[in-house]
């Protein structure tokens, strides 16, 4: 189960989701479908949890409500930009390079590493930029990790990553069925790279930037976090240099977060609020576990 639950749940869920659009079934059937995804991830979680400690904070700390609130009005927001995309097809600049004529996978297909890089690439820059680091750290602000994270976003950093990843497909003429496609293919992956589930992946982490990639971006200890920030693929942080794995070192369970910001709101609204009010004043720096400074020192 923890060897195959990764494969299986991505191919499983968007191999079904490009069969039901190739049946003819409307876009809006996607939705259920995010919705088994959902509880099947919740479901794994709680029968094989990587951490138990996140499981159980997450029991304790009634987070449940507020990462709903984030999932709802981000999913709300997918869902309404594609409905939106035969409206603005006259507005946008008529445009034949994408290849409609091919089947529906393997526009999907090309649509993701296109998309993963422009998303890959907002996503280093909100490392990089306050602004967007800001809307970003929304994001970071959790303590522990499980699939809903991945959804668990500030609206506007959101629209920035539309705009770096999705925006210029819809330029080369990318049709709403894939669009769609294409947005349902992102949530799958989003709860697979933020699963507590205790997945093994092998030499999968070359290929796909699941769990056992991603967890190290979420580390608290200052820039250390500022690694692994693929989406789907971890080629493009090999090209940026940005490319960590440490398998000598075990996550703690209070390794994740913002370590100069224990502070960060709780509560939805706060967040959103958050990244318009004067900055906070940063306290010190979470000091290195000895484990991950070994880690790091046995890589170099």
């Amino acid at each position: 189960m923890r060897i195959l639950y990764a494969p299986c749940f991505f191919l499983g869920f968007i191999g079904t989701a490009v069969w039901l659009i190739n049946l003819g079934a409307d876009i809006l059937w996607l939705l259920p479908l995010l919705g088994v995804a959902i509880l099947l991830s919740f479901a794994c979680e709680a029968l094989y949890p990587y951490k138990p400690a996140w499981s159980e904070a997450g029991e304790a700390g009634g987070e449940g409500g507020r990462d709903g609130l984030h999932a709802l009005v981000n999913e709300t927001l997918n869902v309404a930009s594609i409905a939106v995309i035969p409206l603005f097809a006259g507005w946008l600049p008529a445009s034949s390079l994408w290849p409609s004529h091919w089947p529906v996978l393997w526009q999907l297909l090309l649509a993701l590493p296109l998309a993963d890089l422009g998303i890959t690439l907002v996503h280093y820059a909100s490392h990089r930029s306050a602004l967007l680091w800001r809307l970003h750290a929304v994001h970071h602000s959790v303590t522990r990790l499980y699939g809903f994270n991945g959804l668990m976003k500030h609206p506007l950093h959101q629209l920035a990553e539309a705009l770096g990843g999705v925006v210029p497909l819809l330029l080369l003429g990318l049709p709403q069925d894939v669009a769609a496609l294409l947005a349902f293919s992102i949530s799958v992956q989003l709860l697979l790279q933020h699963s507590n589930v205790d997945m093994r992946i092998g030499g999968l982490r070359h290929l796909f930037a699941w769990a056992p990639v991603h967890r190290l971006h979420h580390l608290k200890y200052g820039r250390l976090g500022d690694v692994n920030f693929a989406l789907f693929f971890p080629l493009w942080d090999r090209l940026l240099g940005t490319s960590l794995h440490l398998p000598d070192y075990g996550l703690a369970d209070d390794d994740m977060g913002i370590g100069d910001r224990p502070d960060y709101p709780q509560a939805y609204l706060a967040q959103l609020c958050e990244p318009f009010r004067p900055a906070a004043t940063a306290q010190p720096p979470a000091p290195l576990p000895r484990g991950l400074r070994q880690a790091l020192d046995q890589r170099v």
